[in-house]
């Protein structure tokens, strides 16, 4: 996996792991944490419910470029952790692992993101000047959507 980027991002959250792991195992919840900007839809799954080897199939836009995207679940270690890679898509490489701790009577939610822009060195150029910015653009927007999600109990 040579010459991708990688995206590292925490977030704590103020309930237990199984309730925190469960709304993240619902692929609907994907359409509820992700930016209106890039119009994303839950097109179908091939299993009833997430799973290893789970198979998903989406829709989004990109700078108003339509995409399909399609996932597959590689990793499923509930309620520790689970990884979706890219099978089809508009990155040359998407492998994103999840991953949930019990922290301070709460959950404390890890998520890497390894990725790489396709088209070499263009693909590279385009990468350092709006992908990278765009990714944490897009996890900044999750943060904010999880907090009101799940938030601070009173």
């Amino acid at each position: 996996m040579a010459g991708f980027r990688t995206y590292r991002g925490q977030q704590w959250i103020e309930r237990p792991r199984d309730e925190v792991f469960a709304f993240f195992a619902d692929a609907g919840n994907l359409e509820v944490i992700t930016p209106p900007w890039l119009r994303f839809r839950v097109l179908g799954m091939d299993t009833p419910r997430i799973q290893q080897g789970s198979l998903i199939r989406y829709k989004l836009s990109l700078r108003g470029i339509p995409f399909g995207w399609k996932t597959q679940i590689r990793t499923w270690d509930p309620p520790y952790r689970f990884t979706d890679v890219q099978l089809s898509g508009p990155f040359a490489l998407w492998h994103h692992t999840h991953v949930f701790h019990e922290a301070n009577g709460g959950t404390m939610m890890t998520d890497v993101v390894r990725y790489r822009v396709p088209f070499g060195f263009v693909g590279r150029i385009v990468e350092a000047i709006q992908v990278r910015r765009d990714v944490r653009r897009i996890f900044r927007y999750r943060r904010e959507c999880i907090e009101r999600v799940f938030p601070p109990k009173a």
